[in-house]
């Protein structure tokens, strides 16, 4: 495999080649495997390299294609899995000691459209525990760190999904996203990711972090190929509540089809205080390559933005706290004997979850206590409620709109780790999509003053994934 940012083959090319018989799917899991064994003593983006079901799996595509078969449209491409989707019998761990010992009896619906479309799982991504994080440094396994500068985070909380497209690991990678943990860590790695329309993809076999805001999307290196993962991943799923039943249209198309006429706002809001003027430069400049290209570009507001990261961290520590409740010591995972079965709840739950998890369970629990309920979680649930309106507003004049995807390019390990509030700013410009329900992506366009990548958020409407690709398509190209 080639450095961080080196041309390496897409993902579509790949199939296209293991579907016509020019390339074997086992020598291309052979070349990423010898990747991951070269650089990831130093980058750490796995917890689970799942080398010999990956060579097993390339072995049964190329017998499918040498039998006169079509395996799918992702054909002999690696792909790793954010540690918090469900596997059948391989270790599931959040990143978190709490579930110890966990081999799902299930694969998330994701994993198996993924086999299904003949991509093959090359192994499971280090994560900020139960995706709580913005810097993959919350991991009971330790750090991720970023392939283009190992003293650096590389964002979180699917930091070690970034990191391995970005190191050339994978071609592809699935990350979740909660209040930015896919945009987030693909800006800071350099690489395309992709937080769909709340719905849109399955959550079925997603260990839950908070259920109205989790979203499973792609990582890729190249707008095309986050757009065929896309395609892959997407659509009803009976197994899920919240799934939205509609058909799938053509992502790969959108991909290519150009700005002319699109009405693109720059969020105001989102570019003022805290928002380093490099990253601003940088979004200024997408914006101008934009109207280059055919697009209309204004100013948007989306005024109710600027309380999102409020709202953020009473939702969704609300939704935590209930959704960890489980994790008791009873049913799976570890377990601390204690005398009482109360005491051994609190000795596994104290052993088993990291200062971070704790931390926001005790926010959540807060928040939706007697006496709180009103004043925190139900007045977090208005202002959510506000900036659905807002969003509605701006996207009767715009198509997209145009942010930051971080305030800065990525820090250095340790930098904001004991200030809880400078990490949770990390997320100011992603926050407000996840409360919205609405899709965003984020494109790599440039770098920054110490040379950093910097990603620029393409934000749509409820699914608005088709003009949203069109954009980040212009996007990459006016990057090159």
């Amino acid at each position: 495999m080639t450095a961080p940012g080196s041309p390496t083959p897409t993902a579509a090319a790949i199939a296209a080649e293991v579907r016509a018989g020019a390339r074997s799917a086992r020598a291309t899991v052979d070349a990423h495997l010898g990747a991951i064994d070269a650089a990831e003593a130093t980058i750490h983006a796995f917890n689970l390299v799942l080398a010999d079901s990956a060579r097993a799996a390339a072995d049964a595509i190329d017998a499918r294609v040498a039998a006169g078969e079509d395996p799918g449209p992702l054909a002999g491409v690696p792909i790793a899995l954010k540690d918090n989707l469900c596997t059948r019998g391989v270790p599931t761990t959040c990143s978190s000691r709490i579930l110890e010992g966990w081999r799902p009896p299930y694969d998330a619906t994701v994993v198996t459209r993924l086999a299904t479309a003949g991509a093959v799982v090359i192994g499971k991504t280090n994560l900020d525990e139960f995706a709580m994080g913005s810097s993959t440094e919350n991991s009971a396994f330790g750090p991720t760190r970023n392939p283009r500068d190992p003293e650096r985070v590389p964002g979180g909380s699917s930091g070690g999904s970034a990191a391995a497209v970005a190191a050339g690991f994978a071609p592809l990678a699935l990350g979740s996203d909660t209040g930015g943990s896919i945009r987030q860590p693909a800006a800071l790695c350099g690489v395309v990711g992709v937080k769909p329309t709340y719905g849109l993809v399955s959550r079925y076999g997603l260990v839950a972090f908070a259920s109205s805001l989790d979203q499973i999307g792609p990582f890729a290196g190249t707008v095309g190929d986050a757009a065929l993962l896309l395609e892959v991943i997407a659509g009803h799923d009976p197994l899920d509540s919240t799934s939205i039943d509609q058909p799938v249209p053509s992502y790969t198309e959108a991909v290519g089809a150009g700005v002319d006429g699109l009405r693109v706002g720059i969020v105001s809001e989102l570019m003022g205080e805290g928002i380093a003027p490099d990253v601003r430069a940088r979004v200024e400049a997408a914006a101008e390559a934009l109207a280059a290209a055919g697009a209309e570009v204004g100013e948007a507001s989306v005024p109710a933005a600027t309380f999102g990261l409020s709202a953020y961290y009473l939702i969704a520590p609300a939704e935590a706290s209930s959704n960890l409740a489980r994790y008791d010591g009873v049913r799976y995972g570890l377990r601390v004997d204690g005398a009482t079965t109360s005491e051994m709840m609190e000795a596994s739950r104290s052993a088993g979850f990291g200062a971070e998890v704790k931390r926001r369970i005790m926010l959540g629990t807060y928040a939706l206590s007697a006496g709180y309920y009103d004043a925190f979680y139900g007045k977090a649930l208005k202002v959510r409620t506000l900036i659905i309106a807002d969003f509605a507003a701006a996207y009767e004049r715009f198509d997209v709109l145009l942010s930051p995807t971080t305030p800065t390019t990525a820090f250095r390990f340790g930098e904001k780790a004991d200030d809880p509030l400078a990490m949770y700013l990390s997320d100011v410009c992603t926050i407000p999509t996840n409360l919205a329900g609405q899709p965003a992506m984020s494109v790599p366009f440039g770098s920054g003053a110490d040379g950093m990548p910097v990603g620029v958020q393409i934000l749509a409407p409820t699914l608005g994934e088709v003009p949203m690709l069109r954009a980040a398509g212009v996007l990459e190209e006016a990057a090159k």
